[in-house]
């Protein structure tokens, strides 16, 4: 549409915005194309001084605010920029980008084991590094005017998301807030928090695809579409279709046209292409034969989301297998070329142990792998081949859901539930979403396709619901920890923290949850008062008549419960009572009243609905302060290790000391003063930061050499699998090692008991399944020999022995002699071979 075909009353609103923001306008000029209302609304609002949270569905264009928000402060001389991601791997990539753009001497990178040009005016960077600035007064915040937090709604995940909020609320008010955020359900919820603790913040939320989806279900060899799409029927109906061949399929027949017909076609799939039969019907089809009936209807690439790694790699084995061959000669050479320049820093005699042949076969086939077990460096291949459109097929982990720019023509669910780690449990409709937002490619796709498998058990209600719905909250993971306890009382003092964790948004949705239950308890007060007066009796309290006969009843079904198990005393008691009760109970006036048993009826809801009300006061209670009183548990074990101490008394203007109180437990309004134990624990990172502190206090790594020292930081920081059973000491590294982990052990179940003691939740005991391993990385082993050990796949070793480096490389900085030069010496002998690889 030109200016032409507007309204007046539209050119002079147009007009008037480009007044008001003209450098959105020379933004626009510079893109080549036109910008979606909700870019539009939220660069403007950017431009005009606000903060914003954008919340679009994925691959809808939501970064284009953010390269908007640099833009603006590149027009600045000493303004900067700091770009966050829940992710190294989305780090990386927006690395890349911004460099490309800005050239390499503008953009530097902070990943916590990465550290180029952190002094640029564009930084990427993790969240957990710009949490640990701010807490650090860092002088890099001097000049930021824009912090890019992508990936928002990561807010949620209960290991990582309290980051999000500390940074929030943290950073200085003058920064303005760039949030970018799946859609989710309570986008105005979060926005109403950001308007609360940083002020003025826009909120823009789109729910538009920017490429239409096709939702579809393979039944047998029949491509199907989920719902109804004659035109005729309601929203979301599925479709007929649909519910006849599931239905003819769980009986396991059907006419011969629904099972394939002469022609030996089994139906049409999307755009009326033909489907070939599988030799199994009605069965599920083999991988290959959804690949090449894929390619056949130019639905290529696509993602195949198998929640399982060992799934992923067995996929890509079947697909090679059969034979197949997506890629043509010329584009063969051009994934060899990109192959050797990327991977040419890797080491010959690590290439076998890789794998690296036979996923150079997959990659020059089209077809590959994409999991948190492949090395980092093959990853990024993968993904810059999917990307140009090399690589057709790849079979993926939901990791690759969240943030990675790989967008797709068609995806492709083989299930619809996962492992969380303890049970197989449903997708619930946010990961759907977050899923199926991978088919659609902006500007090459009229629209993206997502393929779900039919098998046995599945609902197509139950499917047709989980497409739908668009539920995907979210719900704070914040807690305080030491660490953060420890840095905000040394900046704020103690009541100035409680007032600060109470602006947390845990805090925020507990007490709107509070809003709602106490307006429920009222409600339910004006019922329970309507229920007293239809129970009220005119010859005496039916209420104490009613009591009289609960405690008759109760001790009935008590006496009748326990008949066999108890004593001759107890029985004879228990009469007493029984004969007591039956006595008051006829005494009393009510019991003679001729509408007594309707009055009984209006007595039993009363206290039904009593009980009720009594369970929602108690989470009221429970919800109202619940960040400050867990705040208070922690505050209370630092001052018993001495992290914290009472504050010294204040002097008062006559010279006298001014009354203070203890600052001990009990006294939760008494002033506390961070120690110099407690100033190391402000610089320790991580869910061990008061196990690390205690343990460099009482010198318990003392004697520990390079590849103790190695061992111990990855037992501190290694998450075994549940399959992993208790390790023989046998398997532990020699030495000093031994005794260390005893004295560390000792003292986290120590550490444990009086967590339990305070009501925290605790920590899982320090876990040795990688040490032995990583002290013979240490000392030089080679890869091999070390992955033997490990029973690990490349891609996990190397990201655990980043976190060991992460370890490392903070006791090399709070530790006195002799453990931080041993921790520095025990970093650069970790950082070797494939775990030194990086593609910055």
């Amino acid at each position: 549409m030109t200016s032409s075909d507007l309204s007046p009353a539209a050119r002079f609103a147009a007009s008037k915005t480009r007044v008001r923001t003209p450098q959105l306008q020379s933004f626009r000029s510079r893109l080549g194309f036109s910008l979606d209302p909700f870019q539009e609304a939220a660069c403007a609002s950017v431009e005009e001084g606000s903060s914003v949270l954008v919340a679009a569905p994925t691959g809808a264009g939501k970064t284009l605010v953010a390269e908007f928000a640099i833009h603006l402060a590149m027009q600045h001389p000493r303004d900067k920029v700091f770009y966050t991601a829940p992710m190294k791997a989305l780090s990386n990539q927006k690395f890349q980008e911004l460099v490309a753009e800005y050239g390499a001497s503008e953009v530097g990178l902070l990943t916590g084991d990465t550290n180029v040009n952190s002094r640029a005016r564009i930084v990427v960077m993790t969240t957990e590094v710009l949490r640990n600035m701010i807490y650090a007064g860092s002088e890099m915040l001097d000049d930021l005017r824009y912090v890019v937090l992508d990936e928002v709604h990561f807010l949620a995940d209960r290991f990582r998301g309290a980051v999000w909020e500390e940074v929030i609320i943290h950073l200085p008010l003058d920064v303005r807030l760039i949030s970018l955020s799946a859609t989710v359900s309570n986008a105005e919820e979060f926005g109403d928090w950001l308007q609360t603790v940083r002020g003025g913040t826009d909120v823009i939320v789109s729910e538009d695809r920017p490429v239409p989806l096709d939702q579809h279900v393979l039944v047998g060899g029949k491509f199907l579409d989920l719902f109804d799409s004659s035109g005729q029927a309601a929203t979301n109906r599925v479709n007929p279709e649909l519910l006849r061949a599931t239905s003819l399929s769980r009986r396991g027949g059907g006419s011969r046209r629904e099972r394939g017909g002469r022609d030996g076609f089994s139906g049409r799939g999307p755009r009326g292409h033909v489907v070939p039969p599988t030799q199994h019907a009605q069965g599920r089809l083999d991988r290959w034969k959804i690949v090449e009936m894929l390619d056949d209807q130019n639905l290529l690439p696509a993602i195949f989301f198998v929640f399982s790694r060992v799934g992923c790699d067995q996929a890509v084995k079947q697909v090679l297998r059969s034979g197949i061959r997506l890629t043509t000669a010329d584009q063969r050479q051009e994934i060899r070329e990109i192959v050797e320049a990327r991977c040419r820093t890797l080491r010959d005699e690590d290439l076998a142990v890789l794998g690296y042949w036979q996923w150079l076969d997959g990659l020059e086939r089209g077809v590959a792998a994409h999991h948190a077990g492949l090395l980092p460096a093959f990853k990024e291949v993968v993904e810059e081949l999917f990307q140009k459109k090399l690589v057709k097929v790849v079979f993926a982990t939901e990791t690759l859901a969240l943030g990675i720019n790989m967008p797709a023509r068609t995806v492709v669910l083989e299930k619809l539930e996962k492992f969380n780690g303890e049970a197989r449990v449903p997708i619930t409709p946010g990961e759907y979403t977050q899923l199926t937002g991978r088919a659609g490619r902006r500007g090459i796709d009229v629209e993206g396709h997502s393929l779900i498998q039919w098998q046995q058990g599945l609902d197509p209600q139950a499917v047709a619901s989980l497409a739908s719905r668009r539920t995907y909250p979210m719900n704070s993971s914040f807690r305080p920890t030491y660490n953060m306890a420890v840095n905000l009382i040394e900046q704020f003092g103690r009541s100035r923290t409680r007032e600060v964790l109470e602006t947390s948004f845990a805090q925020f949705q507990a007490d709107r949850a509070v809003v709602d239950l106490a307006r429920k308890v009222r409600t339910q007060q004006e019922s329970l008062d309507g229920y007293a007066r239809s129970m009220q009796c005119h010859l005496g309290d039916f209420g104490e008549y009613t009591t009289i006969r609960r405690e008759l009843g109760d001790l009935e079904k008590q006496g009748a419960a326990r008949a066999d198990s108890q004593s001759r005393a107890e029985h004879d008691r228990r009469q007493r009572q029984l004969a007591d009760l039956r006595r008051r109970l006829r005494q009393h006036p009510c019991h003679a009243c001729p509408e007594r048993e309707q009055h009984a009826r209006w007595s039993e809801r009363w206290w039904k609905l009593k009980k009720q009300t009594d369970q929602l006061s108690a989470q009221i209670r429970g919800r109202t302060g619940a960040v400050a009183k867990v705040f208070d548990r922690v505050t209370d074990v630092l001052l018993d290790r001495g992290y914290l101490e009472p504050a010294a008394p204040r002097s008062s203007t006559s010279g006298a000391a001014a009354p203070t109180s203890s600052g001990r437990r009990g006294d939760r309004t008494a002033e506390v003063a961070v120690t110099s134990t407690g100033r190391t624990l402000r610089r320790i990172y991580g869910d061990r930061d008061l196990l690390v502190a205690e343990s460099l206090r009482l010198g318990l790594w003392d004697a520990l050499d390079v590849p103790s020292m190695a061992a111990m930081a990855a037992t501190l920081v290694y998450e075994p699998r549940r399959d992993e059973g208790q390790l023989s000491e046998r398997f532990l590294p020699r030495g000093a090692y031994r005794e260390a982990l005893d004295e560390t052990q000792k003292l986290w179940a120590e550490l444990d008991d009086l967590e339990q003691e305070h009501r925290l939740p605790g920590s899982n005991p320090p876990a040795p399944g990688l040490a032995l391993a990583m002290h013979r990385w240490a000392r030089g082993a080679d890869l091999d020999s070390v992955l033997e050990d490990a029973e690990l796949a490349a891609g996990d070793f190397v990201r655990w022995t980043k976190q060991t480096i992460d370890l490392l490389d903070q006791l090399s900085v709070v530790a006195d002699l002799p453990v931080g030069p041993v921790a520095r010496r025990a970093l650069d002998a970790v950082r070797r071979g494939i775990v030194s690889y990086s593609a910055v």
